[in-house]
């Protein structure tokens, strides 16, 4: 645990310097607009996206300088980053990048800035998807972000590895069993080849829960709130059957090893080696997968538009609607310390044009939430699963927005770890989870399902 604390310490000390460090005053005394992101070596997009958005908005406005801060962590890193950025007016950004999960819980820390009346005199904001400009709003109905894209789940597999096993094409499971019975014929075909990835535990963060256990949660009819009720759902069979699922894959070998399922950049194996190698049967993962493999993505893989192929992630016993998607992403928000709340939005509005829009959705792999976009062909052509993974948003589920929401997550997956580790049974996580639960938000704001 004190090593654990020490590191948080120390990065939240690395954060505060290099977001201190990288605000210098301008020297011409010109106004500057100050945007933080996120940046790694396999998410480049944002950041062309912002560097086009630059040199607009800087060739409009005579005198006005944006400044670019870009900031080179993993999504966890870099909330906590960002949140630390936050806390100050003096390293707060004027425009940030701002995960969905997250815009309710930094509204009421009063980190975000209402753009109703912004967001009414721009003609664009007619363009966006109705559904998509939830994800931007708080408890009190008003928007305080915009959508950049959102995206789906699917089952991406290796059409090599299953013709190898004798699996039939297209693959289209219909129930958990199928999911099992497929993992054990890749297995019995080639004991070298991981038949069926789920990301599991703490490591991996969101990705966790996005990529793995809600689709199975959500699959056996069960949620994680009531939102009727504004409670959080405790004592779940469909929680017990979804950490019994993962056992029964970890404990057979039909998943990556434990230790590889905790390590926070595994994912980097499934997509930079595995799957190119046809070592890695199929994984449950976002839309935006093919960017990791188009030209100019991480890990370049001409063939893997013949070698993948992608599936709805079934319902548990093949039930309406007879899929599950998890969808997420990520918006534009604008400080509400920032001195130029104008001069910020119209950043904003020059980043997500529709020109930037196309750009970023395409490079990313996302699933546009402008109309203008969605309906160009050069989104729709942007890659062989565009029509699959949008399709998906008929079955798709969103995660809680709710204040509370983070530190459920962060219990949903110590349940998954403990499971997957075999220190706990399923029926132990799931009761260490509703004790957690109760902890967090009090026993009055559970309800048992």
């Amino acid at each position: 645990m004190l090593r654990r604390v020490s590191a948080t310490v120390s990065l939240l000390a690395a954060a505060a310097l290099a977001l201190a460090g990288c605000t210098p005053a301008d020297p011409a005394g010109g106004k500057t607009i100050k945007v933080a992101y996120q940046k790694t070596d396999s998410f480049t997009a944002l950041d062309t996206m912002f560097q086009d958005a630059k040199k607009e908005f800087e060739a409009a406005h005579q005198g006005i300088t944006v400044e670019l801060q870009p900031i080179q962590a993993n999504d966890d890193d870099y909330g906590t980053k960002l949140a630390l950025a936050l806390r100050s007016p003096a390293t707060a950004p004027d425009v940030f990048y701002e995960d969905t999960f997250k815009v309710r819980s930094d509204v009421d820390a009063g980190y975000l800035l209402n753009l109703d009346s912004r967001l009414a005199a721009w003609e664009d904001w007619d363009k966006f998807d109705a559904g998509a400009k939830e994800a931007g709003k708080a408890d009190d109905g008003g928007t305080y972000a915009v959508p950049l894209g959102t995206d789906t789940r699917a089952i991406w597999y290796n059409k090599k590895v299953f013709e190898a096993a004798g699996i039939a094409l297209p693959w289209r499971p219909a129930t958990w069993q199928d999911l099992l019975d497929t993992a054990r014929k890749i297995k019995a075909s080639n004991p070298a080849v991981i038949p069926f990835n789920m990301y599991a535990g703490k490591g991996t963060g969101e990705g966790t829960v996005m990529q793995g256990f809600y689709e199975l949660l959500y699959g056996t009819g069960a949620g994680l709130y009531d939102q009727d009720a504004k409670k959080w759902v405790v004592g779940s069979a469909g929680f017990k059957d979804s950490l019994a699922f993962l056992q029964t894959l970890y404990q057979e070998g039909l998943a990556v090893p434990p230790a590889d399922a905790l390590d926070p950049n595994v994912w980097k194996k499934v997509f930079g080696d595995w799957f190119p190698k046809a070592q890695l049967g199929a994984t449950v993962e976002g839309s935006y997968t093919p960017s990791f493999w188009q030209k100019g993505g991480s890990y370049e893989w001409p063939a893997y538009a013949q070698d993948m192929g992608v599936a709805p992630f079934p319902t548990q016993n093949g039930g309406a609607p007879g899929a599950v998607s998890m969808s997420g992403g990520w918006t534009l928000a604008v400080g509400a310390e920032t001195k130029q709340p104008d001069l910020a939005f119209t950043f904003l509005t020059t980043a997500l044009n529709a020109k930037n829009s196309l750009q970023f959705t395409v490079a990313s792999s996302q699933i546009a939430v402008r109309t203008d976009v969605a309906a160009d062909p050069g989104y729709q052509s942007a890659n062989p699963f565009v029509k699959d993974v949008s399709s998906l948003v008929s079955v798709t589920r969103y995660r809680p927005a709710t204040s509370d929401y983070p530190r459920i997550s962060a219990a949903v997956q110590e349940a998954t770890e403990a499971v997957i580790t075999g220190k706990r049974t399923p029926e132990q996580a799931a009761a260490d989870y509703d004790t957690a639960v109760a902890g967090l938000v009090g026993g009055d704001k559970t309800v048992r399902k």
